[in-house]
């Protein structure tokens, strides 16, 4: 983390602005190229989060709303929440488990193991008639972007894929992590002393997330048009452990 004076910390966020992306494009030079262009560059140690958005546009995830077969599970649940019945079956195909309905909200497991509404199945920044799901490997969709810069430019980074997650207890979405490489994603504080020398006792800190939530700041979520931000200055760890390792077993959930 840089120092300002008096040994104040300072972290900068760089919103990047893109071109609309399409399957099959180069997200690493893109993001690269918009790196130059903003006067930012890369450099060694940058935390570059990336819109789940953009990362399934060019993995192909974008999918016609009429790919959908609604099976009878999907009409039975259309038909008590008032969402289209292509959409439902979007949401069960991407699920592991329906956790609960309410209205017309459905929360569910995604097959990453991510419990959140709709499975992540979104019909917001998207054409007419046709939905996003998430990124199939979020995990690997972060490395190859990262692989990807490494390649165009040498510089070491870390990438964050992010998305807009609810929460149960709080109103309002934030921008979490579902992809990461390169950096450890939870820094782990347990037995460290506090201010009066007493151990910390369960003390972790998702970095990952709160990199995506301080991004989601410059990035936006509607026309903005800035679909990755650089977050440079930073003291993060090195890792290849990825996301998954932030998802509580189901033994540790006290609400399932």
């Amino acid at each position: 983390m840089r120092t300002g004076k008096g040994g104040a910390r300072r972290v900068e966020i760089v919103g990047l602005r893109l071109p609309m992306v399409r399957e099959g494009d180069d997200l690493a030079q893109l993001i690269v190229r918009a790196a130059e262009e903003s006067g930012a560059g890369i450099e060694d140690g940058d935390v570059i989060v990336v819109s789940q958005v953009i990362v399934s546009k060019a993995e192909g995830r974008v999918v016609p709303l009429d790919a959908f077969e609604p099976s009878e599970a999907a009409r039975s649940l259309a038909e008590r929440t008032g969402k289209d019945p292509r959409h439902v079956e979007a949401i069960l195909r991407e699920a592991v488990e329906v956790v609960r309905v309410r209205g017309e909200v459905i929360i569910t497991e995604t097959r990453h193991g991510f419990v959140c509404a709709n499975s992540g199945v979104d019909l917001s920044n998207v054409g007419e008639g046709m939905v996003f799901l998430l990124p199939a490997e979020p995990d690997l969709s972060a490395r190859r972007i990262r692989e990807g810069i490494r390649r165009l430019t040498g510089k070491e980074v870390a990438v964050v894929v992010a998305d807009s997650h609810g929460r149960p207890f709080r109103r309002g979405a934030v921008n979490v992590a579902i992809g990461s490489s390169g950096i450890e994603p939870l820094l782990d504080l347990r037995g460290r002393p506090d201010l009066y020398g007493r151990p910390l006792r369960s003390k972790q800190i998702c970095v990952v997330d709160e990199l995506a939530s301080a991004a989601e700041l410059v990035m936006g979520n509607a026309d903005e048009g800035i679909p990755a931000a650089i977050v440079r200055g930073y003291p993060y760890r090195r890792s290849e452990e990825g996301v998954r390792a932030v998802i509580r077993p189901r033994e540790e959930d006290l609400f399932r």
